[in-house]
């Protein structure tokens, strides 16, 4: 027998059921047979509504062998449906390619909250410097034992350390014995770089070490060609230029220079930028690498480890009431001073990887161009520092040289 299905399209208006003594009728005369219910047509969806709104409709099979009368007969109150074109998509694209308004400003509100997080970020890593130096610097003044300082800088630091792992603040990581060991020359340079800085700081002005330590990116770029077969660009060494000069018109229109003071924040600069070029080989030949801020803490530890028992057999046990009261000092203002120059320490160092962490190697050096000009200019206007017009111009020719290297260094060297 050949059949004829009907199939409902979300354009086509469903027919309105009969009466019961209609469909008797219509039973007697055979025209079409009822199916039986497990051969029900179930509308699932149309344009997107659910069909749990419609009633479930009975499939409706019409027979061939049906007299034209009884077809006649149907007509009236049977009508096929036009032929509607099919469409390739029922109205469910519409709903798919539909995108929320508020898609755009979530997008922007996360935009704008990272700008803010970094911002703050930015300044922190500023306040926590300026506020490390001003203290460092009066403790220095009346307690000129820089071993001692630094050593109890890195205590308190390992303490911070130890707090952060043991809090689950920052992931505790699993050091194997060849990583502490590959580690442990980037903790004597590290702890030789603190322990010159301070040296230099107790000889002379803040504003004078940190000018000296604008000489950072000369050291960068030798040790860098002498461990690493980096070689620089001809507008980086160009841009050594004005650092150098500025740091030597600085230095020799300085007030408070001395040799002492001088060689240490250079021996500084060298071991400084040593830790950074071994930080980088480390980091590269280790599969398994370590974050920036995992490496600074066991730095850290190990840096505390080897300094103490130096800081015994250089300048004994100084740090004590006993002692700070001896000498005529005020001992809850040392330790108080001494406490906070040290969180402000590990703080700083701190932040300084978290920012590294979201910004390119480049802005963050331009970063700490800005944050030396920020230290030089709050420590000379907070100590008072004598500072003459050439003193200043040297300091401001250097500090240009030094974002002119921040800025020429992202330029590639052409290949041949």
């Amino acid at each position: 027998m050949q059949s004829t299905a009907f199939s409902f399209s979300p354009s086509i208006s469903l027919p309105k059921p009969r009466r019961t003594s209609d469909l008797s009728s219509i039973h007697r005369s055979n025209p079409i047979s009822l199916p039986s219910p497990s051969k029900s047509l179930d509308v699932v969806s149309v344009n997107g509504v659910l069909g749990s709104s419609f009633r479930r409709l009975p499939s409706i099979c019409c027979s061939a062998s049906s007299s034209s009368s009884s077809s006649s007969r149907l007509n009236g109150w049977i009508s096929t449906p036009a032929t509607v074109p099919e469409r390739e998509s029922d109205g469910f694209e519409v709903r798919a390619a539909s995108v929320p308004e508020s898609a755009g400003k979530s997008a922007e509100s996360s935009s704008l909250t990272s700008t803010l997080q970094l911002g703050s970020l930015f300044g922190l890593w500023y306040l926590f410097n300026i506020y490390f130096n001003i203290y460092n610097k009066q403790v220095l003044k009346v307690f000129p034992f820089p071993v001692t300082v630094t050593t109890v800088q890195f205590a308190v630091g390992t303490v911070l350390v130890t707090l952060m792992w043991t809090l689950n603040l920052y992931k505790r990581p699993k050091i194997s014995g060849a990583q502490l060991v590959a580690i442990l020359p980037l903790a004597v340079v590290h702890t030789l770089g603190n322990l010159f800085t301070n040296m230099s700081l107790g000889k002379v002005a803040v504003s004078f070490t940190h000018t000296i330590k604008a000489m950072e990116p000369f050291f960068s770029v030798v040790l860098s060609a002498m461990f690493l077969g980096e070689f620089p660009t001809p507008w980086v060494v160009a841009s050594l230029l004005p650092i150098v000069g500025g740091v030597a018109l600085a230095s020799i229109t300085e007030a408070s220079f001395n040799w002492a003071g001088f060689w240490s924040a250079m021996a500084s600069n060298l071991t400084n930028q040593s830790r950074n070029v071994l930080s980088k080989k480390f980091m590269i030949k280790k599969e398994e690498s370590l974050d920036n801020i995992t490496l600074f803490s066991i730095i850290t530890i190990m840096s505390l480890i080897l300094l103490a028992p130096v800081t015994i057999f250089m300048e004994g046990v100084k740090f004590t009431p006993s002692y700070l009261q001896s000498a005529g000092l005020n001992v809850r203002q040392v330790c108080t001073r001494s406490l906070l120059a040290a969180l402000c320490f590990h703080a700083y160092q701190q932040v300084s990887y978290m920012i590294l962490q979201r910004v390119s190697p480049v802005t963050h050096s331009v970063g700490n161009c800005v944050k030396r000009v920020v230290v030089i200019v709050t420590s000379v206007l907070f100590f008072r520092s004598p500072v003459s017009a050439m003193n200043s111009l040297g300091t401001g020719v250097a500090l240009a040289g030094v974002f002119l290297y921040s800025r020429v260094k992202r330029i590639k060297p052409k290949t041949a």
